[in-house]
């Protein structure tokens, strides 16, 4: 799947621009704060429906402007048919996203067709901060694999949300509250809870290996690394749960047991990578997971993801700099699109290449062809 144009209309700090782009790889080049990071942001949105570095959509939309649009064609091969994905928001309304001018019923449907992996300077976040933006990896890229198990996802927390505010509003009201509600969305919520955190289970057994020779590629095998997934329900009933936590939950005012509050564990050689991994050790970790990300998503989709590296000749070392480009040789990646401030350097990280490389100067919201 290939993305063979770009066009954005009052998208964070562009009030227009249109990129016919290469099927092979894609150069931005810019000053910091010059708006590189948010075309991989668009593409992203195109994508997932969503922004990789903001959960707010209206912040998406360029100050002073009421609505942002974001249009890709994508095309599968060079004799298929164009696909137009259209991405918009305007102040005050939903987000819409459409197919070929038609909209989706739901979003959601649209989430899996057109896969992308992200490398970026903040992926080491994953390791360093909470356990939120664990799941939020691993929920988003199982995601792209089993639509049913997204619907899931969605039910289950609109279901937790409904059961929060029933133990506020208990609390709030200093009274008695409607138990059998409560006990009408434990049912529901059970079951689906039960369900998300066993799939979870069973993904990050396929996902570990891959995982694990990406990362011993990067960093010669030096350390035994490894993911442990976290989770109260494996193996217990969850409204039993549930009905024992009750009490405590309302004390709380929120639900304290659950897939929601679940982690995964990075370790290497059996303690935590946060604690005692070296800068270094956390960047092949980093990677690793988006390496092994790529490849369960090429071999599940059969056919390549879209691959956006943001600024990485900038943030990572030499080393695992040349591995990343040994795999862009081999052709292990599809179509590219890649930011950095310089443009020698980016030319000299990808001088062994014979490939078709398109080249871009951004500055202050403007796009041009180099």
């Amino acid at each position: 799947m290939i993305l063979e144009s770009l066009h954005l209309l009052f998208f964070k700090n562009y009030e227009e621009a249109n990129l016919g782009l290469s099927p092979h790889i894609n150069c931005f080049i810019g000053d910091n704060g010059s708006g590189k990071t948010n075309l991989l942001d668009a593409i992203h949105y195109l994508s997932l429906t969503k922004s990789a570095f903001t959960s707010v959509d209206t912040q998406s939309i360029q100050q002073g402007a009421e609505f942002f649009v974001v249009k890709g064609k994508f095309r599968a091969d060079s004799a298929g048919k164009p696909e137009v994905i259209q991405c918009s928001l305007r102040i005050g309304q939903k987000k819409t996203v459409t197919h070929d001018k038609q909209p989706y019923e739901r979003v959601s449907d649209h989430i899996g067709r057109y896969p992308v992996v992200l490398i970026s300077p903040y992926d080491t976040d994953l390791i360093r901060q909470g356990s939120e933006e664990r799941r939020k990896y691993f929920d988003s890229l199982i995601s792209q694999l089993d639509h049913d198990y997204l619907e899931r996802l969605i039910r289950y927390a609109h279901l937790l949300k409904q059961r929060n505010s029933l133990l506020k509003l208990a609390a709030d009201r200093q009274a008695g509250y409607d138990r059998d509600y409560l006990l009408v969305i434990d049912e529901q919520l059970a079951p689906l809870g039960e369900q998300l955190a066993q799939r979870r289970q069973e993904f990050l057994t396929e996902f570990e290996p891959i995982f694990q020779r990406h990362y011993q590629q990067l960093a010669d095998g030096r350390e035994l690394v490894t993911l442990s997934y976290k989770s109260e329900l494996l193996g217990t009933d969850f409204l039993k749960l549930l009905r024992l936590q009750e009490r405590k939950d309302l004390s709380l005012q929120r639900t304290s047991a659950g897939p929601h509050r679940d982690d995964v564990s990075f370790l290497m050689d059996g303690v935590a990578v946060k604690n005692y991994g070296s800068q270094g050790q956390q960047k092949s970790f980093a990677i690793a997971l988006k390496l092994a990300q790529f490849e369960i998503l090429a071999h599940h989709k059969q056919h390549k993801p879209l691959l956006l590296l943001d600024d990485i000749f900038d943030r990572l070392d030499e080393k695992r700099i040349t591995r990343l480009m040994q795999l862009v040789v081999n052709h292990t990646f599809g179509q590219i699109f890649l930011t950095d401030t310089h443009l020698e350097r980016t030319d000299r990280a990808l001088a062994a290449l014979s490939e078709d490389i398109r080249r871009f100067r951004v500055e202050s919201g403007v796009v041009t062809p180099l």
